[in-house]
């Protein structure tokens, strides 16, 4: 059996979480980026050492399988009670309960910080992490159409919630 646990992501860690995220922005819409980010730009993204808003590795035996977050919804002290979490799982780990325990740990360290709400925006097709945040708890809270462009398709984006 199998072993999942989060540690925090460390400045040694960006080139693993660069290359599973890049997968993505090269061959998915889950994200809109549209070309490979540098070291840097994953730095905007991705909180190392942040008191409340942090990043960690999901590891499967040991070995990357993935990364997650919580951000800022918006940064605004009334949205103090809100993260915004995001999950990627290397694109060979999934159907695997992988991304279930995560998001169990994911949402016990938000529970720790003391966050209330927990929200998840995804691309309007990707069906996969809907089902996904559906499956756990999440419930479908917004919907903006037509409001990116990726691979010529024109895309809207959901937001899920979950009140911890």
């Amino acid at each position: 059996m199998s072993s999942i646990m989060l540690t925090e992501i460390k400045e040694a860690d960006l080139p693993v979480v660069k290359e599973i995220y890049d997968w993505y922005v090269l061959h998915s819409t889950a994200t809109f980026h549209t070309e490979p980010v540098t070291i840097d730009e994953l730095k905007e993204f991705i909180y190392i050492g942040h008191p409340r808003f942090k990043s960690w590795m999901v590891l499967d035996d040991e070995k990357p399988a993935g990364y997650c977050y919580l951000a800022n919804y918006k940064k605004r002290q009334a949205y103090d009670k809100t993260a915004e979490l995001t999950i990627y799982l290397a694109h060979d780990c999934y159907s695997k309960g992988i991304g279930k325990i995560a998001l169990e740990q994911l949402e016990e360290h938000a529970r720790k910080a003391g966050f209330k709400n927990l929200l998840a925006i995804i691309s309007g097709d990707n069906d996969r992490s809907i089902h996904f945040f559906e499956k756990n708890g999440y419930f479908k809270c917004a919907h903006f159409k037509n409001v990116g462009e990726k691979f010529g398709k024109v895309l809207d984006v959901v937001g899920y919630q979950k009140e911890i």
